[in-house]
């Protein structure tokens, strides 16, 4: 009986350790196969900013740090591509069960429902042709918040690093011709 509570047991805490992990994802224009085309860049005024100034600085920076990183120069005029980001929250509610079961035999079963709920912070990140006015590439991140900045500055930082990982998108090459044997 404990052997299968336990098993339970690890298995709720899997679960909430994988619903609680960072999820990063990226999409890009498929039309766009040289991205190496941009060069510079400049930011675009975020359309739904965080409410902490302070974390809006911080997603700046890290997003400048990135883009220097991969080869671009930010400038006030006449760049490539320009930058903005969305910041939304979000609340995530869920229910823990404790208690003894036990089912007929035993007498029916006492337990109790903990209501939780969770803030989670998501991350919007496009690049936009400049030239084209079109989107270009754009990058989602979202994760469980913290009571602490710190922690909450760690996590972002991380988070737009994992976005960049897929900056500049990898085009599809078509395969390349195998040479025949000379055997």
């Amino acid at each position: 009986m404990k052997l299968r509570f336990n098993t339970y047991l690890a298995a709720i805490l899997l679960v909430s350790a994988a619903a609680l992990a960072q999820n990063v994802n990226v999409d890009w224009d498929h039309k766009i196969t040289d991205f190496s085309k941009f060069k510079t860049y400049s930011w675009l005024k975020p359309t739904h900013p965080t409410p902490n100034p302070l974390m809006d600085q911080r997603i700046i920076e890290d997003i400048d740090n990135q883009l220097a990183a991969k080869g671009l120069q930010k400038v006030d005029q006449n760049a490539d591509m320009q930058v903005t980001y969305q910041a939304g929250l979000h609340q995530e509610k869920s229910a823990t069960v404790y208690g003894m079961g036990g089912g007929w035999r035993l007498g029916g079963g006492m337990g109790q429902i903990q209501q939780n709920i969770q803030n989670v912070g998501t991350l919007v990140v496009d690049l936009v042709d400049a030239k084209a006015n079109q989107l270009a590439w754009r990058g989602v991140a979202s994760d469980a918040l913290s009571d602490k900045s710190d922690k909450n500055a760690k996590k972002l930082q991380k988070a737009i690093e994992k976005m960049f990982k897929k900056y500049p998108p990898r085009s599809k090459q078509p395969p390349q011709a195998v040479p025949p044997s000379p055997y």
